[in-house]
């Protein structure tokens, strides 16, 4: 069972959600030195991220978001704030009219 779990429904597409996903990978690649893939499917896009403390999977449909993660222990006991910031990121990144290009972060 994930530490975190956190799911989203949109109204952005596959097309868009996949530019959302890559987005997001980008930025954890960058803002938290995360190991990032990402692996497009007919139906269902995967993005795998992982480093020291933390791995998880953001799975990406037409109209769903779904991340898991598994936190080790120094970072588990930061749970509860790791995931509101994730949701918090996510919620305004997904509000935004043109699917986060105007600079919104997903986490």
């Amino acid at each position: 069972m994930p530490d975190i779990l956190i799911e989203r429904n949109h109204t952005l597409g596959i097309a868009g959600a996949r530019e959302v996903a890559r987005q997001w990978v980008q930025q954890v690649e960058q803002d938290y030195g995360l190991e990032c893939s990402y692996t497009e499917g007919k139906d269902c896009d995967v993005a795998q991220f992982s480093r020291a403390g933390i791995d998880g999977t953001v799975e990406v449909t037409a109209d769903t978001f779904k991340l898991e993660a598994t936190l080790g222990f120094l970072f588990s006991s930061f749970s509860d704030q790791i995931e509101q910031k994730i949701s918090r990121n996510l919620d305004a990144l997904l509000a935004s009219p043109d699917g986060g290009a105007g600079g919104s972060r997903f986490a």
